[in-house]
């Protein structure tokens, strides 16, 4: 009888076990992927002497959207990279707009959408985006002049709640049309198009940026510079 109970006990705790390790399994499949150092990306970064944003301000959000098929390509083109890299200088700027956002709104905090663009990562965005050559400059730089992303000096930003909830910024990232260019606000709010909140979102979003020396491009209210395309080029090395 002892031995009987002995072998349910033994057969109950390997059904138990197995159980548990495929229930991991499923976990395991369902969590968003992790970065690491192994990542050849994130080496080149690295090697490169850009910084990983987050080390400069750990308390930003970071969800690249590139690494995702969440973006205006519906393409995953950076793989495992999930950290924002930007030039040590362009890092610091960024630091000093954010403790100027802590200042005014201590509630908020940046989400980083993108920072530096590898020109081989924009080679293969080119690629992907299924426009005539004459059309797809509207949506994106040609790698063969270049963008400041391929520098690391410039970002793709919001703000956030600090639990993780995006402001509302009358579009998404990477929308392509009026509502989301910041120089015909005043037409959009005209039109019905965008609220005087979202717009008052992206004041303040440009507000600490712009106090930090950053440029907003005028076509995107989530795109800024550190620099014209010139100083890049005279002060930084592409990224290949």
């Amino acid at each position: 009888m002892k031995i009987r109970l002995l072998l349910i006990s033994i057969v109950y705790c390997l059904a138990a076990c197995k159980s548990k390790d495929a229930e991991l399994s499923t976990l395991e499949k369902d969590l968003p992927k992790t970065n690491s150092i192994d990542s050849t990306l994130e080496k080149s970064l690295i090697n490169a002497g850009l910084i990983n944003v987050q080390k400069e301000i750990p308390e930003i959000i970071v969800e690249l959207k590139y690494s995702t098929t969440d973006n205006f390509l519906h393409a995953d083109v950076y793989g495992d990279l999930t950290n924002a890299y930007l030039q040590q200088d362009v890092a610091e700027r960024l630091k000093k707009a954010y403790l100027f956002l802590q200042v005014q709104h201590p509630d908020l905090t940046f989400i980083i959408y993108d920072a530096v663009r590898p020109l081989s990562i924009q080679y293969k965005m080119w690629a992907i985006l299924d426009l005539p050559p004459g059309q797809k400059e509207k949506y994106l730089s040609n790698p063969k002049k270049g963008s400041i992303h391929n520098y690391g000096a410039a970002i793709d930003l919001s703000l956030a709640k600090k639990n993780g909830a995006p402001l509302d910024m009358g579009t998404p990232f990477d929308y392509f049309g009026e509502e989301a260019e910041p120089q015909l606000e005043s037409k959009m709010l005209l039109e019905g198009k965008l609220t005087s909140a979202q717009i008052n979102n992206r004041k303040i979003l440009r507000s600490v940026m712009q106090q930090a020396g950053f440029r907003q491009l005028p076509a995107e209210w989530w795109h800024y510079n550190a620099c014209s395309r010139d100083e890049a080029k005279r002060l930084y090395q592409v990224i290949e």
